[in-house]
């Protein structure tokens, strides 16, 4: 009952990762993404571990297809469940079990995976990927959404839609964005919202927070000014 991209821009080296589901709070559960490192996702029935494992290895340097054979090897339920990773150069392994309900599969063009369960049919990741691949020029958060909203225009989830979340990283292990939605009729439409409310303050403040290779701007008046210079080239 949920279907997830997960995207590799190779020229900025941002990951992201976007999902959306009949099922609440998904975003606490299926989404992971760290900078320089891999994104993934777990859904179907939903094994948590795997995510928090899984980046551990894959921050350690081990290639997505061994993590996803090792982890899996070790899970009693892996047929009931479904997980894909994209790793920071681009490598992609995907895995969907025998006992995942149907419509369930996944594909994997070039820097983006697409997978799904209980969905509406094939066309909902074929036009979650297609999207994806034809809104190139426009950031990376954009794309995602846009993807699943095509998704969602050839049925979605066949059970419905409750929530989504988004995340997007480049340099650091913690996310440059991260965002969610737990309950809503229309999670994807109210996903833009707060990506809106983020890019007036939030997104360019990011910036000067310290990072994996960077201390950091402390100076209030810097960040105030480029904020506001932001703002107003974009009209805000």
């Amino acid at each position: 009952m949920t279907w997830s991209t997960l995207a590799r821009d190779p020229t900025t080296g941002e990951l992201g990762v976007a999902v959306v589901t009949r099922f609440f709070a998904v975003g606490a559960l299926c989404p992971r993404v760290e900078g320089q490192v891999a994104a993934l996702a777990t859904q179907a029935l939903v094994n948590p571990m795997l995510g928090i494992a899984g980046m551990e290895r894959l921050r350690a340097g081990e290639p997505p297809a061994a993590v996803m054979a090792a982890l899996l090897a070790a899970d009693a339920w892996r047929e009931s469940r479904q997980f894909h990773i994209l790793g920071m150069s681009g490598e992609i392994a995907q895995h969907t079990g025998s006992d995942c309900v149907p419509w369930c599969g996944s594909v994997w063009p070039g820097n983006v995976s697409v997978a799904g369960n209980m969905l509406a049919g094939p066309r909902v990741v074929e036009a979650t990927r297609d999207a994806y691949l034809a809104s190139q020029g426009l950031p990376m958060a954009d794309r995602l959404i846009a993807a699943l909203e095509a998704g969602d225009a050839e049925g979605g989830d066949a059970s419905g839609k409750q929530a989504a979340a988004l995340m997007v990283a480049s340099q650091d292990p913690y996310t440059d964005l991260d965002l969610r939605v737990d309950d809503h009729a229309d999670p994807l439409a109210e996903l833009r919202r707060p990506l809106g409310v983020a890019r007036e303050r939030y997104v360019h403040f990011r910036r000067f927070l310290a990072g994996r290779d960077y201390t950091g701007v402390f100076d209030r008046e810097v960040i105030n000014a480029a904020i506001e210079a932001a703002n107003g080239a974009t009209g805000r």
